[in-house]
């Protein structure tokens, strides 16, 4: 078991490392990122000292060099808009995306989870294929286009909710029902196909032979059994939840991560970028890393099979 983890880990280190040479590597080749922060008339010669000055004039395998080096260092380095330190803006931004996260993950799994078992076990009827029906629809809908509707319905028609920003509760009601319906309808979905697959077990026929009640059966034999492949699924679910989350908060102006990585990419600051990315890969990997170890731990079969 030790050596799953020790693989699941130097997975999750090559992945971070991946990820942060290739973000690098784009941002470096996809042009200077002085001619979006500096006015079109300003003078050469200060283009030269600025470039000069942020290191931009030296060879890519050196900037890549001296910026690891600052990594190993814990310098994230600084906002090439206004100096500030990269990683100190960054976390000003993580309470609000967390908990935009944290109430959309929520209400997924608080819709996702009982419709999901409510499609299973009316299997081909009416119920059914209206749930999957409505599933489907949250799920391929865009972000964004369900992010406008909500606008048009509660902000402009009913003028119920403000239309965007950060500052109340309110403002966290439709881009938690855009985040949260979305993925509610994959978790409907996939614990459909989780529920009716132990429910052809044997363990569940020998159960229904002893008089068991549906409602025992179902929390003590069927969703067990039926939510250790969730935990694989939440590891995805968590880095889609992350990139839908710069969509949204840009459509409703949400003070939060993923605006600030749309903002910052558009002004080509790139250490804000970089560190942007870097959390994000990170909370990704350290997300599918708890959950491979949950997994080994949660199932006797890979428990076994890893001590074997």
């Amino acid at each position: 078991m030790l050596q799953s983890i020790l693989r699941a880990f130097l997975r999750a280190l090559v992945t971070l490392f991946l990820a942060m040479t290739f973000t690098f590597v784009i941002l470096r080749i996809s042009g200077d990122p002085l001619h979006s922060l500096l006015p079109i008339e300003t003078p050469p010669e200060v283009v030269a000292l600025m470039r000069q000055q942020w290191g931009l004039d030296q060879p890519l395998y050196i900037q890549y060099f001296a910026y690891l080096g600052h990594l190993l260092r814990g310098d994230f380095g600084t906002s090439l808009l206004n100096g500030q330190d990269a990683l100190t803006l960054v976390l000003s931004k993580v309470p609000a995306t967390l908990e935009l996260m944290g109430a959309a993950l929520i209400l997924a799994f608080g819709a996702g989870v009982p419709f999901g078992i409510l499609a299973a076990r009316n299997r081909g009827g009416l119920i059914d294929r209206f749930v999957m029906a409505l599933a489907v629809l949250m799920h391929s809908l865009p972000n964004f286009l369900i992010a406008i509707l909500l606008i048009q319905l509660f902000a402009v028609s009913l003028r119920i909710l403000p239309s965007g920003g950060g500052s109340t509760m309110a403002h966290l009601v439709m881009p938690v029902l855009v985040i949260g319906l979305y993925n509610a309808g994959i978790i409907a979905r996939f614990v459909r196909s989780s529920v009716l697959e132990v429910l052809g077990q044997r363990f569940i026929l020998a159960a229904r032979a002893k008089r068991i009640g549906e409602s025992a059966l179902l929390w003590r034999h069927i969703m067990p059994n039926a939510a250790l492949p969730l935990l694989t699924m939440l590891g995805f679910l968590v880095g889609g939840m992350i990139g839908g989350a710069a969509v949204v908060e840009s459509v409703y102006a949400w003070p939060g991560v993923g605006r600030f990585l749309v903002s910052s990419v558009a002004q080509r600051d790139l250490n804000i970028v970089q560190t942007i990315v870097l959390l994000i890969t990170a909370t990704m990997v350290t997300a599918n890393l708890l959950i491979d170890c949950l997994y080994i731990l949660a199932d006797p079969r890979l428990r076994h099979r890893a001590s074997a």
